[in-house]
């Protein structure tokens, strides 16, 4: 099995080496056959890929039979699924089975595909639904499930012209329960973590019923699985909607809800069940009280950034939940959540961040507390007060942070100040400096800054400045997302000085 993911890589690397025109050497590919992912995450991988991509997998008799075309063929197919993947949830489309793209297979989600449409071939026909909650397998007690259940369909029927009404006895359209392990409908759950939940399209029979795992740890306020977020979600399908590869949109295939976060249907949500099913009556009201959040959109030109830095070869951009990620070797640049690549241990709507490459290490700041991360993981000890970098009391926040790999020093910068950091000897340099005088021409306080391809970039609002620090002048300012490789016209450009 590992051999074959290593075909699957050279295949890849072969391929893009072909349609750039370069010699392909062997050295160039980075594959070590004594590294890598495991067997046993091998395996799990083609499973998770049969199961959400529509992957294939060849028989245990077609395995062993020799390398022909139609061999290779099915080898790149493997390479494209997993590229598939990758591309839904805003991963370096590379089409190696990294440790990240690992991680985000092994996120529980839900049970159903990310790779079918249905469109308004699967929506029901009335306007008016029932439902019923069967059995007895509830995680607490069957008032508070009830509660959550209906809150879970006025979340929808808020938006669409939709009215859902429980009946206790006669029959229903959608009938939800809770099961362990192999219930008869041909997808058994897997206990805890992994899949959490399915539910079966518009239609007749068992069409539009919602089955939950019961071995989960489900709950109703901030610990565990939030049985509201996910019931939201098992209700858009039995609505009729697809998996969304918008990660601010509940119909996002995996969990990813912060204990704090408030639940709402996105943008994108509603946009898709009202085209099913029309607008209901009482949205323009919720309109003007709470419309819909929109994830952030690259092509914005107001958009603006929380912080941005280099991370090995990408440059990272945060904005609330959100951060996208640019690789010299991809062409577009996607959106993702933060916590698709740190789990629930980075908070959103950062302030700064910066990587330490000597020392292997990434540094998160939100408010008066920053968190250090090593391989992914918080280390010992914290979060921490930013005080402990030398800061003074008065000082209760970090607006950006700027590294020097070369120098090994770090500048912080706080309203109109910023501050040197010794990186080697873990202290600040001096007493802060003005802006205006370490830095002519950058307007402060300042919303990011990343040192890359020989130039500072800052960022105040939708607004970007290429800075030459050597020179100490603004080569040139532009819209904020310029670097996101979105299509923009000549006069986006807000000046340009050579």
């Amino acid at each position: 099995m590992k051999m074959l993911w290593l075909i699957c890589l050279t295949l890849l690397l072969l391929g893009q080496t072909l349609v750039m025109g370069l010699p392909l050497q062997t050295q160039d590919l980075h594959i070590q056959t004594h590294a890598g992912p495991s067997e046993a995450d091998q395996d799990f991988a083609e499973e998770y890929l049969h199961h959400f991509y529509g992957y294939q997998p060849r028989s245990g008799r077609q395995k062993r039979t020799a390398d022909t075309a139609e061999d290779a063929d099915w080898k790149t197919g493997l390479c494209d699924k997993l590229q598939g993947m990758q591309r839904f949830f805003g991963l370096p489309p590379s089409g190696e089975l990294t440790k990240e793209t690992l991680a985000v297979m092994k996120r529980p989600r839900c049970g159903l595909s990310d790779v079918e449409q249905f469109g308004n071939t699967f929506r029901w026909k009335k306007t008016t639904l029932s439902y019923r909650i069967a059995g007895s397998n509830f995680p607490n007690s069957a008032s508070k499930v009830h509660k959550v259940i209906r809150a879970a369909w006025k979340l929808w029927s808020s938006v669409a012209a939709m009215k859902f009404r429980k009946r206790r006895r006669k029959e229903a359209d959608i009938v939800i329960s809770f099961h362990n392990g192999d219930h008869k409908d041909g997808a058994p759950f897997d206990g805890k973590g992994g899949i959490l939940a399915h539910a079966f399209m518009p239609g007749s029979g068992i069409g539009g019923d919602v089955h939950f795992d019961a071995d989960e740890d489900w709950s109703f306020n901030t610990t565990g699985f939030n049985l509201f977020a996910v019931a939201a979600h098992e209700f858009g399908h039995a609505l009729g909607l697809p998996h969304s590869s918008d990660p601010g949109a509940i119909m996002y295939p995996v969990y990813n809800f912060a204990p704090t976060y408030e639940l709402q249907l996105s943008f994108r949500d509603v946009k898709d069940i009202q085209h099913l099913y029309g607008i209901s009556p009482s949205f323009s009201s919720l309109l003007s009280k709470k419309p819909p959040p929109r994830t952030p959109d690259k092509c914005d030109p107001e958009l603006s950034f929380d912080a941005v830095t280099e991370l090995q070869q990408e440059v990272l951009f945060f904005k609330d939940r959100f951060m996208w990620r640019r690789h010299p070797q991809f062409d577009e640049t996607q959106i993702t959540l933060i916590s698709s690549l740190w789990p629930e241990t980075v908070p959103p709507f950062l302030d700064a961040v910066y990587e330490n490459v000597e020392r292997n290490v990434i540094v998160f700041f939100k408010g008066e507390q920053y968190w250090m991360l090593r391989q992914l993981k918080v280390e010992e000890g914290f979060p921490r007060n930013i005080s402990d970098l030398g800061f003074p009391s008065r000082i209760k926040s970090v607006d950006a942070a700027l590294h020097f790999r070369a120098a090994r020093y770090t500048v912080f910068f706080t309203g109109h100040e910023c501050w040197k950091y010794n990186e080697q000897q873990k202290m600040m340099e001096g007493p802060p400096t003005l802006i205006e005088q370490l830095w002519p021409g950058i307007p402060a306080p300042i919303d990011a800054a990343v040192f890359f391809e020989g130039f500072v970039h800052f960022f105040k609002g939708n607004i970007h400045y290429k800075y030459d620090s050597n020179s100490k002048h603004v080569v040139s300012t532009s819209p904020a997302n310029d670097l996101l490789e979105c299509k923009k016209d000549d006069n986006e450009i807000l000046t340009e000085r050579r």
